[in-house]
């Protein structure tokens, strides 16, 4: 009789197991295919068939019924008799109006970056990115010269920073700080639940002036504009001076380290001597094991790398950077959706 390690064993080396995998990235199209069809808000009102939609979202009726059955095996829909389909509760975050929407992100995903990822040898080979090979530019060089491009991007990296901004604000106290930059960023998700939830702490956003249009009026949506200066400029250059905290959400991911070196050593100039210094980074663990966690670290990891030639990083690896430009990190607060604050002094 088979023991439940043996059953475990011959499952762990099932090549089925393993073809599933493989075959898994029809996943990432079949949804980026819904959300640009915006297939998620035509569902939104109730069940419809495949032929009800065509019309109405630009689609060939059976092939979209064929699309509706394939998002149906993973969750995104249920097929009803005749023919109907309903969108469930995961599904409803592809709804463009939905708190938690994560359409642009599956747009940016299954866009921009598709071909990005069939390069992925280039950069196991090499150690560079390999977005010039595919689009003969620069990552965002490349972005800021199509436009619709740059806006599913930075919608896309707006809901990342919704999704775990309300779990920052919960896991570090901010009450403690009279002013903090927010250094590259964006439009301003974060520090604007950071000010919503800190009545007297005043706050600037600092990124390239293109960025802060949008900034504004978001943070003027959230009623906290008034405590907010926005501030025009690269981080490669210099950062504002005059705050005890200054703020670095998915920065250093993007850059290698000699770059992340740049903008910490320009934060570090920065300051005077006393104001803490707040990373919010994804940490990537020691040793990777098999858990849906670690998955996603190492998705990300391997995105940076092909997307951007940056990484993800170990707290040896946040040490070592921390070090190399006059910090000393002095504590890790585990925060929501695989992020960490890691706060850093002076050294």
């Amino acid at each position: 009789m088979a023991t439940g390690h043996d059953v475990e064993g011959q499952r762990d080396a099932d090549p089925m197991a393993l073809l599933e995998m493989i075959n898994s990235s029809w996943m990432s199209q079949a949804i980026y295919v819904a959300a640009r069809l915006g297939v998620a808000d035509a569902l939104a009102g109730g069940p419809r068939t495949g032929e009800e939609l065509a019309g109405s979202i630009g689609a060939h009726a059976e092939s979209l019924h064929r699309l509706l059955r394939a998002l149906s095996t993973i969750g995104v829909c249920t097929e009803h008799d005749g023919g109907a389909f309903a969108l469930t509760a995961l599904g409803s975050h592809l709804r463009a109006d939905a708190p938690a929407s994560v359409r642009s992100f599956a747009l940016h995903w299954g866009g921009s970056m598709w071909p990005i990822w069939a390069s992925l040898l280039h950069s196991v080979k090499t150690g560079k990115n390999p977005r010039t090979l595919v689009t003969r530019k620069g990552t965002f060089e490349s972005l800021a010269q199509n436009s619709e491009a740059m806006r599913v991007f930075n919608d896309a990296m707006i809901e990342i920073s919704r999704l775990m901004a309300a779990g920052v604000v919960r896991a570090y106290d901010f009450a403690g700080f009279a002013h903090v930059v927010d250094v590259g960023g964006g439009h301003g998700e974060l520090l604007g639940a950071i000010l919503a939830a800190n009545p007297a702490l005043r706050g600037t956003l600092f990124d390239l002036p293109h960025v802060l249009e949008g900034a504004r009026t978001h943070l003027e949506a959230v009623g906290v504009a008034g405590r907010c200066e926005f501030a025009p400029g690269s981080f490669f250059d210099s950062v504002p001076s005059g705050a005890d905290a200054y703020l670095l959400k998915s920065v250093l991911h993007d850059w290698n380290d000699e770059r992340a070196a740049v903008i910490l050593t320009n934060c570090r100039r920065a300051m005077a001597g006393s104001e803490k210094l707040l990373v919010v980074e994804r940490m990537l663990p020691v040793r990777m094991e098999t858990s849906s966690e670690h998955r996603f670290m190492a998705a990300s990891d391997l995105g940076m790398m092909v997307a951007l030639a940056g990484r993800e990083r170990t707290e040896a690896d946040f040490r070592a950077l921390f070090a190399s430009t006059g910090f000393r990190m002095t504590r890790i607060v585990r925060a929501a959706v695989h992020y960490s604050v890691i706060e850093a002094t002076a050294s």
